[in-house]
């Protein structure tokens, strides 16, 4: 029998760290209603912990559902993770416009001015293309995000921002997949349960 040089179950690793504006991409065995298949944006990521946001696990709520004082909004929320589920952020492409924004890639930001936010939306000057809302987020003390990288529950990749915003998430994990390369193509093909072969 010939030992093979690799393993389909474990590709070789990126050589990327985790830093705001990378993403982590779920290994396709992680399991659990928050994580399997997801992506995650990492937002903050220092001595302190790192905090992110699942891109693509939609919810079937409306912010303006929630938000007394939004009239219309036609993106449906996402659920950022499970930490403070009570709790409501966005990502946007508002730049400098939205006060106290904290920029992560070179296009998206995060948070600000919450009144301002709402205002723009009434004006139409803030929609679904600029503008998404989760519901909790994920966080992880120091260290313990580095452990699950090193156990490869996760990859450390990069995603193109249109593929951040977008709301047609539900082939998206497939496609950050297969834009990681050859080595990855076969994660696409496993059973989301492995008891099912």
């Amino acid at each position: 029998m010939k030992n093979l040089d690799f393993n389909i179950f474990q590709p070789s690793r990126t050589n990327l760290k985790p830093e705001v504006g990378r993403v982590l991409i779920a290994e396709p065995f992680l399991q659990g209603p928050y994580f399997g298949r997801s992506i995650v944006l990492l937002t903050e990521h220092n001595e302190e912990g790192t905090v992110g946001f699942v891109l693509n696990k939609p919810t079937e709520l409306y912010p303006d559902e929630i938000v007394d004082d939004i009239l219309s909004f036609e993106g449906e929320l996402f659920v950022g993770g499970p930490v403070s589920s009570n709790t409501l952020s966005f990502l946007h492409t508002l730049g400098d416009r939205l006060p106290g924004s904290i920029k992560v890639t070179s296009s998206i930001y995060w948070g600000g001015d919450f009144d301002c936010l709402k205002k723009m939306i009434n004006q139409g000057e803030a929609t679904s293309q600029s503008v998404k809302f989760f519901v909790g987020y994920s966080g992880w003390a120091p260290g313990q995000l580095e452990g699950e990288i090193a156990e490869n529950s996760w990859v450390v990749s990069t995603l193109r921002d249109e593929l951040i915003m977008t709301r047609e998430v539900k082939n998206v994990w497939e496609t950050a997949i297969h834009e990681m390369g050859d080595d990855y193509k076969t994660w696409t093909n496993f059973p989301r349960n492995p008891s099912f072969n």
